[in-house]
This record gives C-alpha cells, structure tokens and sequence, in this order.
C-alpha cells in the first residue's frame, strides 16, 4: 500500500484527487495538507486521513504526493518531494516558467523517483486508443484545437480560482490540448499567438516534420458558444478525437495505476512524465511571449 501525501483542499482536490485516492486498492492517503488549515482539517476529516500544517511533517509520512494545488506552488512541493525521495502525481501545468519546471525535473531525475503529470484525457481508455492508432499511422498534416470554456458561471467551481484568472486559458486548457496534439505531430519548434475578446488565445504551431497545428481557447465563452473539437487531417483523410469515457477521479485511479506501476518495477519511462509536463510548459512559455512580443517564438531543440 503506497502512502500518499495530499496536498490542496480545493474543488479538485476533494472531488478528484481525493477521490481517487480514497476509492484505489493500492493507495491510501497519510494526510492532507493545504494552505487553510481548516480547511485542510475538513478534507482530512472526510477521508479519514490526519492534517498537516507542515509540508515537510506530511512528506516525512508519506511515499508520494499527490498534488492539486496553483501550479507555481506544485512546482516548489513538487521539486521538495522529489529531493525527499517521494514520488509524484502532479496536476497540469507542471509550472507557470521553465525555470520551475526545469528545478521539477532535475530533482525528480537526481533521486530517480517516479513521476506522473495528470492530463486527463491521456487516460481515458477511448482518447488513449484513438492517439494510439492516429500517431501509428501518422502522414497528418495539421491539426485543430477548439476549447471554448465557461468558469465564469454561477454553477463553476472554478470561477474563483484566482490563478485561472491571472493566467487564463493558455495556462489552464493550453495543457490539455498540448498533450492531446503533441503525441501525434511531435515536438514544437515554432510558436505564434494572438489574444481575441473575451480571454481568446489563439496559437499557431509548427511541429518536427513541418506539420502546424492551431489551438482556439478561452475560459469566459458565451454559455451558448461553449464547444470542444479536436480534429486532425492528413495523407489518411480526417480523423476527430472522441470525448473521453468516464469522469476525471476515474481517469485519475488510472494515473494512480500507471504510477504504482513505475514505482513497483522501477522504470522511469512514463509517457506523461515530469519531463513531457516541461515540455508542455516550455511551448505554453514561448506562446506567453509571442502574445506578449507580438512575434513568432523559436522553440530551442
């Protein structure tokens, strides 16, 4: 039974972080940590774990961290569970710099720990097949990404989300689309970016091999223009990603799964690693300063 270290007391945290940990056979959860001790105390109380007050106290008790919190503060517990020796389930994005991603990394990698970046669509079993089967027979020329989101509604819980609102779509759906497009049309090396009204962010990429790719986003769409769509086209005609079986604490006891998984055998080879998380970052930066520059940004290889 592999002890985890939860740590954030949000929305997510309770309803899939905590969830999924609770409901998995091979997990249990040491503790919970979180910036309102109170509210900490109430999420721990639920589950039935101890709270914490003390980040380095909920490390010492546990094997890993599972981690639902702002992705500037995952970053520092994140590099801190590392460099303890604790492997990690981590929330998307990994950070907001590559710095931060980059101190993730290295300190994942110097204690040779574990590590699983969850991206939500990456385990659910029909969007998993589909990037499969799509990648493997490869010849696509461009792709299309359109997440048109609304947080900003009575019913959200995440319309108060401080962060999300600093940093916006690219930040909070950006990820998403990254880790749906990448698999198929590889690594970015070029970036351009354009804001539109109401949190638009546009994106133009260009992929290893010349493919592009262009990815519509916003987190405050007119409730009647909230839409998702992801296609692909190519040498093999037009192919559309499936919406994604199952809610998110499922798809995150898979993540769970693949993560005892690594831990019990040893490798360090996950597909969504600490490294793919940087990597994601990396192109989320450069899409920050093309937006901000008002120029297209070169990705270095």
């Amino acid at each position: 039974m592999v002890r985890f270290g939860l740590f954030g007391t949000g929305h997510w945290a309770a309803q899939t972080h905590g969830a999924a940990l609770h409901a998995h056979p091979g997990a249990t959860i040491a503790g919970v940590w979180g910036r309102d001790p109170r509210k900490a105390a109430s999420l721990a109380d639920r589950y039935g774990a101890p709270a914490f007050t003390d980040v380095d106290a909920l490390l010492d008790a546990c094997d890993a961290v599972a981690v639902a919190l702002p992705p500037d503060i995952q970053a520092d517990i994140a590099a801190r569970a590392a460099a303890a020796g604790r492997h990690l389930l981590l929330d998307k994005p990994l950070a907001l710099s590559v710095a931060d991603a980059d101190r993730v990394v290295d300190a994942a990698q110097a204690a040779g720990v574990a590590s699983v970046v969850f991206f939500t669509g990456r385990y659910q079993p029909d969007i998993v097949g589909f990037l499969a089967s799509t990648a493997a027979v490869g010849g696509w020329h461009t792709a299309k990404a359109v997440r048109f989101g609304s947080i900003f509604q009575p019913s959200s819980p995440y319309g108060a989300s401080p962060w999300r609102r600093q940093h916006g779509a690219l930040w909070d759906i950006g990820p998403h689309a990254l880790s749906v497009i990448l698999p198929v049309l590889g690594r970015v090396t070029r970036v351009a970016a354009m804001d539109g009204p109401r949190g638009l962010v546009h994106l133009l990429l260009t992929h290893d091999g010349g493919a592009t790719s262009t990815i519509s986003m916003t987190l405050d769409a007119p409730q009647e223009a909230v839409s998702r769509e992801f296609v692909f086209y190519g040498e093999n005609g037009i192919e559309t990603l499936p919406a994604g079986e199952g809610d998110p604490a499922t798809a995150l006891g898979v993540a769970i799964d693949q993560l005892l998984e690594e831990i019990r055998s040893g490798t360090r080879d996950h597909r969504c690693d600490v490294r793919f998380g940087r990597e994601v970052v990396a192109v989320l930066a450069a899409a920050e300063t093309a937006r901000a520059e008002g120029r297209t940004v070169d990705l270095p290889v």
